[in-house]
């Protein structure tokens, strides 16, 4: 061991005598004198270390071959020197201490891909061509051209995003969720379009969602996009408290106001002796005060029932005055699921009030004029009924089918234009096949039906057959 120890120290050195003497070539004696002083010094300095750890090593070997216990051996300050210096040289570095994991809201994605095929018997309205929207039938014959329209659409095909984080003062939640069914300005159009922006925080929301006023689980297991016209179907910004009884909920919030509202025969009509503008030109909504919506659910092991009201103010002025004025409008929404045999439901709604069309799937109207004289007039409420009333049966796990009938139908009013919507039904009946689950394929049978304040009515037949995969796929 001591000829190894030498060696080690032996070689290092011969390496500085050797550089050593090549520099002394290039120094004058008294610098080659003093540099030889100094590195005789160093390596008597580094021999004497070595000597030290050789004899602290043969004295360990030695208690360790003799049984000696190490508390009845005195270490001398030399040999603590060097088991220090030892200790030094050979530790491993140390490693830094991981940071707090930090904890991250859970974050899921989600969605699915819809492809429709659509053949339509007779035709409405190029922009709603890919669902069967009755205020979109027309009531005369060609007025969007010859019956028989081929329609492929992937309008349906859904993306959204959720997440929840725990925290010190309790339960915060997000959903972000969009669609490709573009309205409005975007109508026919594929344009990701805004369907849920919800914040949670415990029993408290804010931001666009499901309206109070309606009952979501009633929408039958149909495949056309829009549904049953006479639902109460509406996603609406509001802030909303829920109350959590037992397996039952009560829940009140206000929404975000919006009226709808017609001019009706007087639209075309010079507003006094201007004709450079018309009542239709003038006349819009005016909405300062929130509407109020409570709902009551109880959840049962037959299924749930479900009682809304609504209570809302429905404001419009006149551009060309600033005249304001407004109406009352309420409602009650009725609404249950029930279980039946297996998976089985049976889903039906009632919905009844004045001036509540704006928060209905289809056919919405919420104030018109009064009568059909222009002067001494003044706009009311339309009262207005929906009723849905679907069957969701499930002949195994790979297969179902859904059927059943809605209808809305308005309380019109004599100021009303003779070409404006009165009411509108809709009849379904599909058959669903599902190879696995996330994953559908089927068709479906729709009939539809629209009549008008005077009398004409038009109706339209389609079938549609869809594939539909969600994402992602469970197991």
């Amino acid at each position: 061991m001591r000829a190894e120890l030498r060696r080690q120290w032996l070689l290092p050195v011969a390496v500085a005598l050797a550089s050593t003497s090549l520099n002394l070539h290039a120094a004058s004696d008294a610098d080659r004198i003093r540099m030889l002083e100094e590195q005789l010094q160093r390596q008597k300095a580094a021999m004497e270390q070595q000597q030290k750890m050789l004899e602290a090593m043969e004295s360990e070997l030695q208690r360790l071959k003799t049984g000696q216990p190490l508390e009845e051996r005195v270490i001398s300050a030399d040999e603590s020197a060097v088991a220090a210096a030892q200790k030094e040289a050979h530790q491993a570095p140390s490693v830094e201490e991981p940071p707090e994991p930090v904890t991250l809201p859970n974050l899921e994605v989600y969605g699915f891909v819809m492809a429709d095929a659509i053949y339509d018997f007779k035709r409405v309205d190029p922009d709603w061509n890919d669902t069967l929207r009755v205020t979109t039938i027309p009531t005369q014959d060609g007025f969007y051209g010859r019956d028989g329209e081929f329609v492929f659409s992937v309008r349906q095909s859904r993306l959204g995003v959720k997440s929840d984080i725990e925290t010190d003062v309790g339960t915060f939640s997000a959903l972000l969720e969009a669609e490709l069914f573009g309205v409005g300005g975007d109508a026919g159009q594929t344009t990701p379009r805004l369907r849920h922006a919800w914040v949670t925080w415990n029993d408290l929301g804010m931001g666009q969602y499901w309206s109070n006023f309606m009952d979501a689980d009633v929408f039958p297991n149909t495949i056309d996009y829009w549904g049953p016209t006479g639902m109460v179907f509406y996603r609406n910004q509001q802030i909303r408290y829920s109350w959590q009884i037992g397996e039952d909920e009560f829940a009140i919030s206000l929404e975000d106001p919006d009226t709808s509202l017609t001019v009706g025969r007087f639209r075309d009509d010079c507003i006094d002796i201007n004709c450079g503008s018309t009542v239709d030109d003038v006349f819009q909504k005016y909405n300062d005060i929130p509407d109020l919506t409570m709902r009551w659910r109880n959840n049962t092991e037959w299924g749930h029932y479900q009682v809304a009201g609504i209570a809302r103010k429905l404001g419009f002025e006149r551009l060309d005055t600033g005249q304001k004025d407004s109406e009352f409008g309420w409602g009650i929404n009725t609404s249950t699921v029930i279980n039946t045999w297996g998976q089985d439901k049976l889903k039906l709604q009632l919905v009844y009030g004045e001036g509540i069309g704006n928060y209905l799937n289809d056919g919405g109207l919420d104030i018109a004029p009064r009568k059909a004289t222009a002067t001494n007039n003044e706009a009311v409420a339309v009262p207005l009924l929906g009723i849905v009333a679907y069957y969701d049966h499930y002949w195994n796990e790979k297969w179902s089918s859904s059927f059943g009938w809605s209808t809305v139908r308005l309380d019109t009013t004599r100021g009303q234009g003779e070409d404006e919507f009165e009411d509108g039904s809709i009849a379904q009946v599909n058959l669903l096949h599902y190879p696995r689950k996330g994953v559908l394929m089927g068709g479906e049978l729709a009939w539809g039906e629209r009549n008008d304040i005077s009398g004409a009515d038009g109706y339209d037949v389609r079938v549609q057959f869809s594939l539909k995969v969600n994402f992602p796929l469970e197991d």
